[in-house]
């Protein structure tokens, strides 16, 4: 059972003792409650990700070269303007990102002559 289940019944039981029947204490020490478990983010080693991107091709391979190079999450990749890139300064900025801040990330070296192409393709 999960933990906040089981946290959920024991509260039902205790207001079901104290309230309806009304016993005045309930021991409850005994009760061994559901740890949550920890769970790791799963994330490509450098071998997995080369793998994954050797396999792209054209805007599918940007995208995949900046959400890894630059820890761009997909919305923000999705979301990149012209204007948000920095060739000059090697940097990106990312608007409205995740708890809807901005913030500045490095542009990876791999993907500026991609970026070149795709700006000037879209014109």
């Amino acid at each position: 059972m999960a933990a906040n289940t089981q946290k959920q019944a024991l509260n039902a039981l205790a207001f079901l003792y104290k309230q309806v029947l009304k016993y005045e204490t309930i021991d409850i020490s005994d009760w061994k409650s559901a740890k949550k478990p920890k769970t790791l983010p799963v994330v490509f080693s450098k071998q997995e990700a080369n793998q994954v991107i050797a396999h792209l091709s054209g805007s599918p391979l940007l995208a995949a070269l900046l959400m890894y190079g630059a820890g761009l999450r997909l919305q923000e990749t999705l979301r990149l303007h012209i204007k948000d890139i920095d060739f000059g300064r090697g940097e990106l900025l990312v608007r409205s990102g995740k708890g809807n801040k901005d913030r500045v990330t490095m542009l990876p070296q791999r993907a500026i002559s991609m970026l070149h192409s795709h700006i000037e393709n879209s014109q």
